[in-house]
């Protein structure tokens, strides 16, 4: 391997790293919102009107976060098409399961499985506020009762089944790919210390469990108290 693809892959893998920093971050202030669906409906609609009409957030954030998984997206196919290029022979007595996770061979294709789920969300939630919002020029956030819209939304969404079984899956394999994720991450920006690295693991293993399973409680949560 070449000094120039060395260098160049690891201003990739901190590139990475840093939109999937971004990401969680993100992922986090969308799981707080959700909750507040579960424990406070009035809290949820007028945090989610505040959030789908503020300009900063549409105009500013919501663009950049699109960017960013997209480009977290296309970096990880990226990256490891690089990395099998680099090393285009397998040796007969490799034995990749001794010497790395399940989650550390599979990242792109739990990433894969992850960015279809978000297609679903866009098509289920995204798309349908912007044709509400900006197409149809409704800023108002109301149904056509004259409440507020969100809530009631949210819960139509979760009736199915197979969609509500989609999404649980979904968010396994966003816990799957949150695993080894996280650390990486950590590791990719040239953070490691005897004393702190074991921590962020563990951060990261509770982080990649609890923020999935999360919204899976989310969902099944909807789906029971929904009307059949």
């Amino acid at each position: 391997m070449s000094k120039g693809f060395s260098k160049t892959s690891v201003g990739r893998k901190v590139l990475m790293a840093l939109s999937g920093f971004f990401l969680l971050i993100f992922l986090l202030q969308h799981f707080i919102i959700n909750s507040l669906s579960v424990i406070s409906p009035d809290g949820f609609n007028s945090t989610s009107h505040f959030m789908g009409t503020n300009p900063l957030i549409q105009y500013v954030m919501q663009p950049v976060l699109i960017f960013g998984v997209l480009f977290h997206l296309m970096m990880g196919i990226n990256l490891e098409l690089k990395n099998k290029q680099a090393r285009p022979v397998k040796y007969a007595f490799n034995k990749p399961g001794e010497n790395s996770s399940w989650m550390s061979r599979n990242m792109i294709i739990t990433g894969i499985m992850v960015m279809l789920f978000l297609g679903l969300h866009f098509y289920d939630f995204w798309i349908p506020e912007i044709k509400t919002k900006f197409i149809n020029g409704d800023m108002s956030g109301l149904n056509a009762e004259g409440g507020m819209r969100y809530f009631e939304e949210l819960q139509h969404k979760f009736v199915n089944p197979i969609r509500v079984g989609i999404y649980c899956l979904a968010f396994v394999f966003l816990s799957l790919h949150l695993l080894h994720g996280f650390q990486s991450a950590f590791q990719s920006v040239g953070f490691r210390h005897n004393r702190y690295t074991p921590t962020i693991k563990k951060l990261g293993n509770l982080y990649a469990i609890i923020i999935p399973l999360g919204f899976i409680a989310i969902a099944l949560f909807h789906f029971i108290n929904s009307s059949h």
